[in-house]
Parts: C-alpha cells; structure tokens; sequence
C-alpha cells in the first residue's frame, strides 16, 4: 500500500469544479496609477515569473489579494512556460493584480486548504494545454473556474503540504547557496582579473589580436549534423567560457556556397548584438579540434592570450565598462569589431594566465555546470520535488486532462 493509500484508507475523495470552492478575479491594467507610495503592491507578470520587483498602485479599489491568496499567470508568449504558472501569497502585504495576472481565494479553508490547491494546480496541465506554441495565449477565467479540484480530507491535504514544502525548502537552501556562490565567484573574477599599474602590461585587443567578423545564416539553416556553427542567439542560451562541440550544424553545401567563416580551435567567440546592452560581448573560448562556422552577430578573436583567459576576461565588468560607449542601442543593440579592438585587456605571462583559468574554472563547475556542482544538485532536486509532487497528487475516480 502507498503512503497516499494509508493517508486515503477509507475516505472517497470528492472532485468539484475550482468555481465551486474558490474565488477569482482578473486583474486590471492601471499603470498610470503606480506610485511609490501607494498602498498596494502591484503583481504583473514580471513580477511572478522573474525577478520579483514590485511597484505600488494608489487606487485601493482594485484586485487585492492577501495571505494564502492564489496568483496565476493568465497570458504567455509563445512556448512560454509561465502560462498558468500560480503563486501562493505568503506574505503580510497587500497586494493589487495588474492586467494578465489572476486571483484565486478559497472559500471555504476549513475545506481546502490554499497551499495544497496551490500545490495541486501547479502539478496540473489542465490549463496549459490552450498554449498553442503559436500566439500569445490569454487565458479566460471561464477556463480556470472548470479545474477539477479533489477534496481529500483536510488532515490528508495539510500532510501532502507538509511532505512538499520539505522538498522546495531543499531546493530553496541550495538556490540561495548557488545565489551566494556566483556572488563570490563573480568578485573574484574581478579581482583575479585586475592588476595594479605597472604590475603587468596592458594592451588593446587590437593590437595583439585580429577579429573575423561571421556571416549570415538563419535558424532554418541548421541542422543536426554536418559542419559545426554557432549562432548568435545560441551564445546565450547554450555557451558558456568554453566549448568544443556545437548544438548545431550546417550543411557542407550551404558553408561552401555562402563562403561562410570558421573560428579555428583556440580562437575566442564574441557575441556583437543582442536585446540589451548588458548580452553584448560575451565571449566563448572554441576549444574543438575542427573550426566552427560563426553567425554574423558573432567575431571571433585570435591572439596569443589563453583563450578561455580572454573568454573570462570578456565576463567581467572592467570589459563591459570599456565596450558600453561603443555599442549602439536600439531594438537590437551591437557594436563593431572597432569598438572591441579598443579595449585594454592586460597581459600577465602564460603561466599566471593559466593560474587564474584553473581557479575560474573551478568556481565556474560549482556554480554553471548541470553535469556537476550545484546547478546539478538542484535539478536533481527539481526532478525528486515533481515525482513526489505528481505521486501525492494522482487522486483516484477522475482524471485530470
């Protein structure tokens, strides 16, 4: 017998629609009436899905929500993952909904208990299967009110909470612990990174390098094998110091034809534009034993300097200072292989080079690498919280689409 059985030992689970048992709301769009001291904190779908900041709305007459209250993500872009992603409220503040955001109150909490509800809608994909991949999906609140909803005993849901909140508390320690691990590694980075006047030579890039500007091919050009390439947008969502296999491919025709360009092993990919200034010049060292085809938003860089030394020197804030006047904003920001020559990257020996690469990249595999250090351990964690999750809360008698 399962522990969910024992919990379940003679009790029928009963299944209600989320309009019977809970309360909704849809937020409302008032920007113009944020202030910073205004009485409600505002939730948007920033705020739930990303980093947290808040602003404050004057009106108190709009969608507050309070502690144990519900938010739930009601629009997405396309493939996004926020699409009825929910939020417990559990802090002592008020709290306004903007427009995209929905509020759910339960009814009745000596019945349903708002952290199992929270727990259990998470778990569900009832709601995330009007995510067409295609379109901006806007959820309706008709929708959200149809969820089938289980009620086992209050004692049973208040267990089930008891388990997972043990599971995200894991998780929680080790997401703060990787928070303060890259703080660390990121200030010595910097000091790594940084000498005194006169204890080393300083040069720009320019002078001790050459860069190779890419040339142009598009996502439907890739493929899964053939000739190694790196796309632009690729440098942010898959690169990191180094690499010395690609995620795609070209075809061999295609490379010929267009007479697209290679960065040769030992050479520095640098990513030239991006949406915001702060994606520009980020730099992957190519360590494969074949060239790989760069996009046209990409230089490569050769110089006698350790490339993965240069590739975390790209990383650090003396280099992004440097670059910041160069690069030009605008839907896409960019900068040019000129611009990039002009920064002055010091020059300590090889052997010192290769010191400070082998400290880097220790803290770079405790705090990057999914394979080991923390990242890891989290995602191990993740995979252990959703088994559970999904076992404590597989009810019997009805299925949930």
């Amino acid at each position: 017998m399962s522990y969910l059985d024992k919990l379940l030992e003679g009790v029928e689970v009963e299944w209600k629609p989320l309009g019977e048992v809970a309360n909704f709301s849809n937020g409302k769009g008032h920007e113009k009436e944020i202030t910073d001291d205004g009485k409600y904190i505002v939730v948007n779908s920033r705020f739930i899905s990303t980093d947290g900041k808040v602003a404050k709305y004057s009106n108190n007459q709009l969608c507050p929500l309070f502690v144990e209250d519900i938010l739930i993500v009601m629009s997405d872009l396309p493939n996004g993952k926020a699409l009825a992603k929910t939020f417990l409220v559990d802090e002592n503040e008020k709290y306004t909904l903007n427009q995209r955001i929905g509020g759910i109150s339960v009814k009745n909490k000596a019945v349903l208990f708002p952290k199992f509800l929270n727990y259990f809608l998470d778990r569900t994909r009832h709601l995330r299967k009007y995510n067409n991949g295609i379109d901006q999906t806007n959820l309706q609140k008709q929708q959200i009110l149809q969820v089938p909803v289980p009620i086992p005993p209050l004692s049973a849901q208040k267990e089930i909470v008891r388990i997972l909140d043990t599971f995200t508390e894991l998780t929680t320690e080790l997401t703060t612990e990787l928070t303060a691990r890259k703080k660390q590694y990121n200030y010595y980075r910097e000091q790594l990174l940084s000498f005194a006047e006169g204890e080393v030579e300083w040069k720009t890039m320019i002078e001790i390098g050459e860069f190779q500007r890419g040339k142009r091919f598009v996502k439907t050009d890739m493929i899964s094998e053939g000739i190694p390439c790196i796309h632009y947008g690729e440098m942010y969502t898959h690169y990191n110091i180094w690499a010395d296999k690609t995620k795609s491919f070209l075809s061999e025709e295609l490379v010929e034809n267009k007479k697209l360009r290679v960065a040769e092993r030992g050479d520095v990919v640098i990513v030239s534009a991006g949406e915001t200034i702060e994606d520009i010049g980020r730099g992957t060292a190519w360590l494969g034993n074949e060239g790989t085809v760069i996009h046209d938003a990409c230089f490569s860089y050769r110089s006698a300097l350790n490339p993965k030394y240069v590739a975390y020197f790209t990383r650090t804030k003396q280099f992004h200072d440097q670059i910041k006047k160069h690069i030009s904003s605008g839907k896409i920001s960019a900068i040019h292989s000129k611009g990039l020559g002009t920064v002055v990257i010091p020059m300590p020996p090889l052997n010192e080079q290769e010191r400070i690469v082998s400290i880097l990249d220790k803290f770079d595999i405790l705090t990057t690498s999914i394979s080991e250090g923390l990242p890891k351990e989290i995602e191990l964690r993740k995979k252990q919280y959703e088994y559970y999750r999904d076992l404590l809360l597989t009810f019997p008698k009805k299925e949930i689409a």
